[in-house]
């Protein structure tokens, strides 16, 4: 037996670590190559794995490889991005989950004419989207904080509510018939038992590491530690009640994730290359086993469940999710709504299910709960995953971003007025006092060294249009400004000098750099001399606004500024027109040419819609 596991535990392995080292590179969600690695491998392909591959081991593989997989999203989960779409995110794992899960049930019933046993059991599964899809995505589709946090606690929370749901009914209804009260019962103590294990081994894992751990072996004790913390929280709570060790990993992780722990990134490095181990492999293997025939057999029936959950569950959602909240634009309501895929979770829920079913000698209830997750899976995963960075590009919840390198007073300050003007900024900082005051400013913030290349990359340098480095130490700007410059390409780099003798080297890397010191005594000269303008500026992120912006609206060029005047809106004009390094106030006659620049000044509301007009490939 182990002879001829081994081959094919290692074929697992080495190609679905493959597949996913092509998935980065061409930029498209790991889940999808899972999946096609998986139907390939299995019976319906080449037949390297079968349900008697792993015998009756495949159960605790599974189970074992989704709680370190549960853990590592839940540990990544702070508080601080959650409370980025806190309201967004209540919605998604208590309305939102409640409409999924009786919306998929019931249309089961409807449209397979399946047991309301079984058609719960699926709508609970189906509830699920989990981190093994939407970490996958959010690497690939780089979207404002807001909606990932929304994606991604909405994948935690229910991944876990749904696991638990679906094994209560399952026993309680389709196995022992108990009842509803006798559901729900079953439903909060599994609930509570795995919140209670997750507890317990977050206080004796976060005991180990504050007071009893060794200098010698700091980060590897740590990293292990940790890592136990998955492990044994998930055994301690399914060896007292069944699947309540997914909460258990997810409690425990959300924990320890929130608690400030020595050699965190040490800690979050380990978790992810185990979570990248075990979810080739539990996923891989999960596809494999995969029943075509019975996804076939659900007929035209399968696929308006698929159009049901897709084109009507999924949207609705969203709206409950987002309908009020400000902090959402249409574009990303859209993507919400169009980014729902189902993981490992319903896939391995399904399987052991399924299995129990056919066991019992109850086969055509086991194929219609396979085929029918499967389904959906298969279909969500490869339209939503596999189109994820098309449907984000199609929507423009992917824009250009700009970088900004230190999150001090000067920082923060512009951050906040160019996320006012419609910017999507980042901001790079280490320091905990000044991630926190732009976090509570409704900035995107991330944690590093911005003089690291990868820490600009994980920010997203490479989808970047300008970087701006606002450090109070002028050789951190220029490494910044250098690294962005020469190894990224970055073409607008901007710099605060604050020592003028070091002007000098930002010009020599061709760096926009602002005097720090001359820009005050600027600042002061204008209230000084033209107090009224300066005032006016100063009020530009509160109804106010000036942007210069290239003239890239094919249909205007080669019109003069008096036949474009309609489609300047009122409460703004054109201030300047530069042209050749050159700028000047336009004449009325002036002919528009592409490429010109364009200086919009007056209300925020009428130039941010000039700027749309004029230049429409922003």
């Amino acid at each position: 037996m182990a002879s001829s596991l081994l081959p094919v535990v290692a074929l697992i392995l080495v190609s679905g670590i493959g597949v996913q080292l092509l998935a980065r590179r061409i930029r498209i969600p790991s889940v999808v190559f899972y999946l096609a690695l998986g139907l390939l491998l299995g019976p319906e392909a080449l037949g390297f794995v079968t349900v008697d591959t792993f015998g009756d081991g495949l159960e605790t593989v599974v189970g074992l490889s989704v709680a370190i997989i549960v853990f590592d999203g839940a540990f990544a989960l702070q508080f601080d991005r959650i409370r980025e779409a806190s309201t967004t995110s209540l919605r998604l794992v208590t309305i939102g989950a409640a409409v999924m899960f009786l919306g998929t049930a019931g249309a089961v019933r409807v449209l397979e004419g399946a047991s309301w046993e079984i058609s719960l059991v699926v709508g609970a599964l189906l509830v699920a989207t989990g981190p093994t899809v939407i970490t996958p995505i959010l690497e690939v589709v780089r979207v404002r904080d807001h909606v990932a946090a929304a994606l991604e606690t909405e994948g935690i929370i229910n991944d876990v509510s749904a696991a638990i749901a679906a094994v209560v009914i399952f026993e309680t209804m389709l196995l022992d018939d108990i009842g509803i009260s006798g559901t729900l019962l079953a439903f909060i103590e599994r609930a509570g038992v795995g919140i209670a294990a997750g507890l317990l081994a977050t206080g004796l894992i976060y005991f180990l590491l504050r007071y009893e751990l060794t200098p010698e072996g700091g980060p590897q004790t740590a990293r292990f530690l940790v890592f136990s913390a998955a492990i044994g929280s998930f055994a301690l709570a399914e060896a007292v009640a069944a699947e309540a060790g997914i909460a258990a990993a997810a409690t425990a992780g959300v924990a320890l994730g929130n608690l400030e722990l020595p050699h965190r990134e040490t800690i979050e490095e380990f978790a992810r290359d185990a979570t990248l181990i075990v979810l080739a492999f539990v996923f891989v293997s999960l596809a494999a086993l995969i029943d075509v025939g019975a996804i076939v057999q659900l007929g035209v029936g399968g696929i308006v469940l698929v159009a049901v959950v897709v084109l009507l569950l999924r949207p609705l959602v969203a709206w409950i999710a987002t309908v009020g909240v400000r902090q959402f634009n249409p574009s990303e309501r859209l993507f919400l709504a169009a980014i729902g895929p189902r993981g490992i979770i319903p896939a391995s829920v399904a399987t052991l299910f399924a299995i129990e079913l056919a066991t019992a000698g109850n086969q055509a209830a086991s194929q219609t709960l396979l085929g029918t997750v499967f389904v959906v899976i298969a279909a969500t995963d490869a339209l939503e995953a596999g189109l994820a960075r098309q449907i984000g590009d199609a929507l423009g919840v992917t824009p250009m971003r700009t970088i900004i390198v230190g999150g001090g007073r000067v920082g923060l300050a512009l951050a906040t007025r160019l996320e006012q003007r419609g910017e999507f900024v980042v901001l790079i900082e280490e320091d905990e006092k000044q991630k926190q005051a732009a976090r509570e400013a409704g900035v995107t913030v991330f944690d590093g060294d911005g003089t690291e290349s990868d820490t600009l990359r994980a920010a997203g340098i490479d989808e970047a249009k300008i970087v701006v480095a606002v450090t109070e130490d002028d050789n951190v700007n220029l490494l910044v400004c250098q690294t962005a410059r020469t190894k990224f390409g970055v073409e607008d780099v901007y710099a605060r000098v604050n020592d003028p003798q070091n002007m000098a080297a930002f010009e020599a890397l061709s760096v926009t750099a602002v005097d720090a010191p001359m820009s005050t005594a600027f600042a002061i000269d204008n209230e000084i001399e033209r107090p009224e303008l300066a005032n006016w500026m100063y009020d530009a992120s509160d109804g106010h606004d000036i942007q210069e912006i290239e003239m890239t609206a094919e249909e205007l060029v080669g019109k003069s500024v008096r036949e474009v005047n309609d489609r300047i809106p009122g409460g703004c004009l054109i201030a300047e027109i530069g042209q050749n390094e050159e700028a000047h106030v336009p004449d009325p006659d002036e002919v528009l040419e592409y490429g010109d620049h364009l200086t919009f000044l007056g209300d925020a509301a009428a130039v941010a819609e000039a700027v749309k007009r004029f230049h429409p490939r922003r």
